[in-house]
């Protein structure tokens, strides 16, 4: 069992159990799943951008990625339906609570000028979005290697039925939010 899930078990669900008094032990909040996701424009003229961008996602996930593609045609962007335009990987169980510990203890902290990250970012159902704008604060990324630096975002679904109960569940949890 993961480190992180270990804690929730016996730290987090009490604590919770304690704050917004749940009658039943399944009313607690837990975590569902976390989706990470690239989106690569540049897959459009340039291919091979797609294929590191998902060899690089899946040093991070330790898992394989799938390849996205476009729902609607845009001619503007020289889009067209069907074109693969960017990869994700959708976490659950124990690779779920590790990759959350190695984002909150080892790639956050490595981020320039970080003061934590913004509490708004919730979406009124206790689900939490997050905005990484360098993948390079990962550890399995080799700084060397990379031809360009990518963003991710990174999506935290919970169980949670609003935002006041999904921010303690992830504060809990070891996110580091700014207040």
């Amino acid at each position: 069992m993961s480190e992180l899930k270990n804690r929730y078990q016996k730290e987090v669900v009490p604590k919770l159990i304690e704050t917004f008094q749940y009658k039943n032990v399944m009313q607690v909040p837990k975590l569902k799943k976390i989706v990470l996701n690239m989106g690569l424009g540049e897959a459009i003229q340039n291919i091979k951008v797609l294929e590191t961008a998902a060899a690089e996602l899946k040093a991070i996930a330790g898992q394989q990625p799938v390849v996205t593609k476009a729902k609607k045609s845009i001619a503007a962007f020289k889009l067209r339906e069907g074109m693969p335009i960017g990869c994700m990987v959708t976490l659950r169980h124990d690779r779920m609570y590790d990759f959350l510990q190695k984002l909150v203890n080892v790639a956050l902290p490595r981020v320039r000028d970080f003061r934590g990250i913004s509490s708004k970012a919730f979406d009124g159902r206790g689900n939490y979005a997050l905005g990484i704008k360098e993948h390079i604060i990962f550890p399995e990324i080799d700084y060397d290697k990379i031809d360009q630096i990518k963003g991710l975002n990174v999506s935290i679904v919970t169980s949670a039925r609003n935002d006041e109960e999904g921010r303690e569940l992830l504060r809990l949890l070891g996110m580091p939010f700014r207040n």
